[in-house]
């Protein structure tokens, strides 16, 4: 198949192959997953036990090492640049977390849960309850009611919210900070909470599960009350506190971009409109410079979307060989600098822009609301 190269244009139509084109992505796509999934090369399914622990001992050993220098140095000088490195690791340990609720680590499910328990508590995340919300999230990509984070809220329910709820939840820097409140009672319109057991996102089969988690995750808040009356609050502070914040930023940055943000506005569908496959080309890959490897190919979302069994160190060649496939459907990320600073300029746009969308119509794009802008 000939290669399709693909960029946005601000007037709304697209380049293809050096051709200014209209091109309208909420168009039903001319190919079915099964073609995709046919396209992407066969080694790219298989996961590597052994190369996913590798990578599990590379990061709590980069974070062991940051703490070691951090106390050798103790120098405001150098502690901003240790928040800023250990809050990245932070995050790259979530990415590796991640990857053991998907089952992309390995195909034992007892190594996922354990690997997956010991990272994600030790970033204070409950691992079965946000997995299992997480899967409800892939589920249901780019549906406004059924989709789990970072949804649009329909016209009626924006409304109902208050000034103070609407000016942090569309004001940056404040989204950044989204996520522990997210954990503890999701979004606005929805109920519930990743640490109850008996929440509406969970089955009753799921319980135990949601339980475990909630247990490790309360272990690791008493242990980090245990070293902060041995070694002093402000020490801890420093060493975990301000990286977790740095963590939940990144976090927020990343999981907001993959689905916000294009230069073009994507759609967001419901009733008959929504396909898997339509809603998970919604998504957007994004190139985030040097940080690429250090939190595991995360940007590269379109494919992981489709097929999160798909382990991220074959992420990149996989979507190299979908996007064959996909055409227009595909948007190549802006090439980033060492440093993605480009991004935050799709966030801030993103957040001035996209409040609301129609409570009715079963393809949607988002709506701004002029008073609060």
């Amino acid at each position: 198949m000939k290669k399709v190269c693909f960029s946005p244009l601000e007037n709304g139509n697209e380049v293809v192959n050096g051709d200014e084109i209209d091109f309208d992505p909420s168009e039903p796509p001319p190919f079915k997953i099964g073609d995709i999934r046919a396209a992407i090369p066969e080694h790219c399914w298989v996961k590597d036990p052994w190369r996913s622990c590798s990578y599990v001992v590379r990061d709590i050993a980069v974070a062991l090492g940051l703490v070691g220098m951090a106390l050798h140095f103790n120098s405001w000088i150098h502690w901003p640049v240790y928040w800023f490195a250990q809050g990245t690791i932070f995050w790259a340990i979530f990415v590796l977390g991640h990857d053991c609720g998907h089952g992309s680590f390995s195909d034992n499910p007892n190594l996922n849960n354990i690997v997956g328990h010991i990272l994600h508590s030790s970033i204070l995340v409950p691992y079965h309850g946000w997995r299992i919300s997480h899967r409800t999230h892939h589920q249901n990509h780019g549906h406004v009611e059924n989709d789990e984070s970072w949804v649009p809220l329909p016209e009626k329910i924006y409304k109902k919210l208050d000034m103070s709820t609407k000016f942090l939840r569309y004001k940056v820097p404040f989204p950044l900070f989204a996520y522990p409140l997210y954990l503890w009672s999701r979004s606005p319109g929805k109920k519930g909470s990743h640490f109850n057991p008996y929440s509406d996102l969970f089955k009753s089969s799921e319980r135990k599960l949601v339980l475990t988690s909630t247990v490790c995750w309360a272990a690791m808040v008493a242990f980090l009350f245990c070293l902060s009356f041995r070694f002093g609050p402000l020490l801890l502070l420093k060493l975990y506190g301000v990286p977790y914040v740095i963590f939940v930023m990144w976090l927020d940055l990343v999981t907001y971009l993959h689905h916000h943000g294009h230069e073009k506005k994507l759609p967001w569908y419901r009733g008959k409109e929504w396909s898997y496959l339509r809603g998970g080309l919604t998504t957007v890959d994004r190139d985030y410079g040097w940080f690429n490897k250090i939190h595991h190919d995360i940007g590269t979302h379109v494919i992981h979307h489709l097929f999160p069994q798909i382990p991220h160190y074959h992420l990149e060649e996989a979507t190299s060989a979908a996007k064959q496939v996909m055409g227009m459907y595909y948007r190549e990320p802006i090439k980033s600098g060492p440093v993605p600073y480009h991004l935050l300029q799709n966030l801030v746009r993103s957040v001035k822009e996209d409040h609301f969308v129609s409570d009715s119509g079963d393809i949607v794009y988002y709506q701004k609301d002029a008073q609060l802008s």
